[in-house]
């Protein structure tokens, strides 16, 4: 007898699971499916977020940043530290035992939750039916009212660099290296490129980045984008703009990469390279011929405003729609969706979705940048202030970088938020909630900040925006 379901979930990432708990929350019978099998063969949910995204990544960061500091660090705080060094395994081990226990918690919580978990490949059919085909071969049919598609993203693939999983990897072999390459290449300048170039840097290996684009950070205000650029080529990171990959050549347990910039050809030769251009929506095996869903021309699941798609009661979430690939997003379009399948009006701003890297400093933003507003001729007010000024990250021994308030000139509400600094990602999101509340930076100027703190910076920067900053002279309006 075939299984009936409210509610059957794509995918158990951070759109997918998080759908499934809501709609279970909201009393409709839920399932999701997942397929994704870790190092032991076992489902593991998640998505690529816990088990090779985000969490591994910044459980990797922040060990490489505390292995970093004991060796240039501490002599400034009075601390002597002598014969430090790093067991590479063992920090990747206990990046494994982090993804491991929230894996394992999700599944708890679609436990709690009431929510049916089925193992296997999920293919929609028509009528909205869906085909689950387990690692087995063997394969059932569950029945849906509405059907929610999270099936996520996996790391472009470019023939000029074919991963080999040994010496040429993507993000996903970058999180595994048992020992430090002396000489690391990375294809890509964005957020995981910089992240994972930044992890091996910081342990000893000589990062050179290879960037077709000419710009550094395009997405980022222009401001931010220069200070990053200055910043991390100063804690050695060769990041080299312009430089198009033409080949690669694997020998010896090395890899040579060819590649043209304004020089000309050129070649590096890389103990391991990695790939880190970008992601693709997965949508392989995803969608029967006559599911009746369409794909746009990127290769994305065409959805509106509402996530929902051509078909009547099928919804798609997260990276395999339009829009920045992020957790967060996938999240709450997750939670929106659920929320409108049982029948409550709930909608999502795009327009404050954070977008944050974590090296350090941390880059993070919210709004819009200052070249888009003057591209669109908004007349706008800008005010900054660097934490070289601020007390609490003085005593930190934490001062690059400086937080960006843009607030429009007539109204005077905040439009963007732009840092990089220490906690960039925290004040940010300060940062979003007043916009999403339609702040003016008069109100963030008139609130009161503890101090001493980081946040200080984000009360001087809007104080700024009109004149009025007191830990710092201010600029003279034209």
């Amino acid at each position: 007898m075939t299984q009936k379901f409210d509610v059957v979930v794509i995918g158990a990432g951070p759109g997918g699971y998080v759908a499934a708990i809501k709609a279970a929350q909201l009393g409709l019978k839920t399932a999701c499916i997942e397929r994704y099998q870790d190092k032991d063969g076992k489902v593991a949910l998640g998505g690529t977020c816990l088990n090779v995204g985000c969490i591994p990544s910044k459980a990797l960061l922040d060990s490489s940043y505390k292995y970093h500091e004991a060796h240039v660090g501490f002599a400034i705080h009075g601390i002597e530290a002598t014969g430090v060094t790093m067991d590479v395994p063992a920090m990747v081990a206990r990046k494994n035992s982090i993804v491991k226990n929230l894996t394992g918690g999700v599944s708890t919580l679609l436990k709690a939750n009431g929510v049916t978990l089925l193992e296997g490949h999920g293919k929609l059919l028509a009528g909205k039916h869906v085909e689950i085909t387990g690692s087995d071969g063997k394969s059932q049919v569950v029945d849906a009212v509405s059907v929610i598609i999270a099936s996520g993203s996996r790391p472009i693939d470019i023939p000029p660099a074919p991963v080999n999983h040994d010496t040429v990897v993507d993000s996903t072999g970058a999180l595994d290296f048992q020992s430090v390459p002396k000489k690391l290449g990375v294809i890509g300048a964005g957020v995981i490129g910089l992240e994972l170039g930044s992890v091996w840097a910081r342990l000893g290996a000589e990062v050179v980045v290879l960037e077709a684009q000419d710009k550094f950070l395009p997405s980022a205000d222009d401001q931010i984008a220069k200070e990053a650029l200055k910043i991390l080529t100063k804690q050695g990171l060769n990041i080299r703009l312009g430089a198009r990959v033409t080949g690669s050549e694997v020998k010896k347990k090395q890899v040579t990469v060819s590649f043209i910039d304004a020089e000309g050809e050129q070649k590096l030769t890389f103990d391991k390279l990695i790939v880190a251009v970008g992601r693709r929506p997965v949508t392989q095996d995803l969608l029967a011929s006559d599911s009746g869903v369409t794909l746009d021309e990127r290769g994305f699941i065409f959805v509106d405003d509402y996530c929902a798609t051509s078909v009547p009661g099928v919804y798609a979430i997260g990276d395999v729609v339009r829009g920045p690939m992020l957790a967060h997003k996938a999240s709450e379009e997750g939670v929106m969706v659920a929320e409108r399948i049982a029948g409550h009006k709930a909608q999502m701003n795009y327009d404050l979705i954070p977008g944050v890297i974590y090296t350090h400093p941390e880059i993070a933003w919210v709004g819009k940048t200052e070249q888009a507003l003057k591209a669109e001729g908004v007349e706008i007010n800008v005010g900054t202030f660097p934490f070289a000024a601020s007390g609490r990250a003085m005593a930190a021994n934490d001062t690059a970088g400086f937080v960006k308030v843009i607030a429009d000139a007539k109204t005077d509400r905040v439009l963007g938020v732009h840092v990089i600094g220490p906690s960039a990602a925290e004040l940010v999101q300060q940062g979003a909630i007043g916009m999403e509340f339609g702040t003016s930076a008069e109100d963030l100027g008139m609130m009161v900040f503890s101090h001493p703190t980081l946040s200080e910076a984000l009360h001087e920067a809007a104080l700024a925006v009109n004149g009025h900053a007191i830990h710092m002279a201010n600029r003279k309006k034209r």
